[in-house]
């Protein structure tokens, strides 16, 4: 009986024995990685696969970074600036004569600022492409490269309205220069990486993704924006360095950032590869940038606009004005025209239309799609240039505001103390017009238009042809009779 019941409490144990290895040994497989039955990972994505996610894009940024650093170089320029003299308020002032016996004063000071920024090499011949409020006014540049090279740098040529330069050291070598990449083909949420100077720090990589693209408004609205924004730390110094892919291609040029503090608040803007190749060749070719002209005023679509017009959606641009004898005109375009596509592209907004044409060659037939007394309409218009833009639209702006314009001469530049290409004179006025009726004469120098600083004729006329029509204005001006200078309202027809 008690071998009998030894057996069975031995069976027993060896099945429970059994039983426990059975149960433990798909576990232990599992633990180690095999799929087994309904535990198999349902997303696909096992741990080890998403290391090696990581690890490649650490390797990328790596690599990005070592490849692309030669070619990045710290800039440094001095330039010489005017500031306000401080006790010019006073300069009036009996008291003040009485107690300081001071001669009449100048206006302003002249003095020194050091500026630095980042650049990137373009070629091997040591072309360098930056922003242009990094050189603007620099009397001297001086170029470092990463491997602690030095050079002086003479300007190529510059372009303010979309912020670049191009500027040139003579290495008497080959240098290793950056790739571009087509820029319409990033994507937002693609990673990029930023390299640059920030406050000095030389060759600092940063690393996000694309945010947005198409951002406008962000800097002078007179100028041509079409900016990438990034979330790669982009700080002061940063300006004029490249924005790179994965692989390596520079896709943008960063120019800008929106901040309270004055510091990266995750909010940065880059100037497209693509703009930044045509005005770059437009630069070397020729030192300046010939655009192509429409001879239209354009302005964005609302909701409600669109729905009066009998559109589904706000896309497009709306003609709000067509220049007497410029391009647009010629080949019928009409005001409450809205251009729904450009040589084939969609048109989403005014500012992407305005772009598009200032990148098209002078003498191109473009194709234009209009939307007119509620139907689609195809016309083509052969783009024109900004020189004879400026010829026509100099009288728009006589219409709009009542006087013509001329450049401010030498005689007057000292006799005010402005610096070189400030402002433009008043060489007619009519009583009746905007100005005439404020009280402008002949003579006056218009400084700013809103804010914005006037700089020679041609700035003048880009930012009253920007200006909504039947609005009010401020304008700063200084009085020929007086020297003094002040502000006016006045309403821009």
């Amino acid at each position: 009986m008690n071998q009998k019941l030894t057996r069975l409490v031995s069976s027993m144990i060896l099945s429970f024995v059994l039983v426990l290895f059975l149960g433990l040994a798909p576990c232990e497989a599992q633990s180690a990685g095999q799929p087994a039955g309904r535990n198999e990972n349902v997303l696909g994505n096992p741990p080890a696969a998403a290391d090696q996610t990581a690890g490649d894009l650490t390797t990328a940024i790596s690599r990005v970074a070592k490849e692309a650093i030669p070619a990045v170089v710290h800039v440094e320029v001095t330039q010489s600036q005017e500031v306000a003299n401080p006790l010019l308020p006073f300069e009036n002032d009996p008291f003040f004569h009485y107690f300081f016996n001071v001669p009449r004063m100048p206006r302003k000071f002249k003095r020194e600022m050091m500026g630095l920024g980042t650049g990137m090499i373009i070629d091997s011949e040591g072309r360098i492409l930056t922003n242009n409020h990094v050189v603007a006014g620099a009397t001297t540049i001086r170029v470092l490269l990463s491997n602690g090279d030095e050079y002086t740098a003479k300007v190529v040529g510059t372009d303010p309205k979309t912020d670049l330069a191009v500027i040139k050291i003579n290495p008497g070598k080959q240098l290793p220069h950056v790739t571009f990449g087509d820029s319409d083909k990033a994507q937002v949420g693609q990673w990029v990486v930023a390299i640059g100077q920030p406050r000095g720090l030389s060759d600092t990589v940063t690393q996000g993704i694309i945010s947005a693209k198409h951002r406008t408004g962000v800097m002078d609205p007179s100028g041509y924006q079409d900016y990438l924004q990034t979330d790669a730390a982009i700080n002061p110094g940063n300006s004029g360095g490249p924005l790179l892919t994965l692989d390596g291609k520079v896709i943008g040029v960063n120019a800008a950032i929106a901040s309270e503090s004055g510091g990266f608040e995750g909010i940065g803007f880059a100037i497209p590869s693509n703009m930044a190749i045509y005005i770059t060749n437009q630069l070397i070719a020729h030192g300046k940038v010939e655009r192509g002209w429409l001879g239209v005023s354009i302005q964005g679509l609302t909701p409600e606009m669109a729905k009066k017009f009998g559109l589904s959606t706000s896309h497009g641009a709306l003609v709000s004005d067509v220049i007497k004898g410029g391009p647009a005109d010629k080949a019928g375009m009409k005001r409450g025209d809205v251009v729904l596509s450009y040589r084939g592209n969609p048109v989403p907004d005014a500012g992407i239309l305005r772009n598009d044409v200032a990148l098209t060659p002078v003498g191109t037939e473009a194709r234009l799609t209009v939307w007119r007394d509620g139907r689609e309409q195809q016309m083509t218009v052969r783009i024109g240039n900004q020189e004879e833009a400026m010829k026509i639209m100099a009288t728009s702006v006589e219409k709009r505001l009542g006087v013509t314009i001329r450049p401010v001469t030498e005689k007057e530049r000292q006799s005010y103390d402005l610096e070189p290409g400030e402002g433009v004179a008043i060489s007619s006025v009519d009583p009746k017009g905007s100005l005439g009726q404020a009280g402008f004469e002949v003579n006056d120098i218009i400084l700013e238009i809103n804010g914005k600083p006037v700089e020679g004729v041609d700035s003048f006329v880009d930012l009253v042809n920007t200006l909504p029509h039947n609005q009010k204005v401020t304008i700063k001006a200084l009085d020929h009779r007086s020297g003094e200078t002040g502000e006016l309202e006045v309403n821009v027809r």
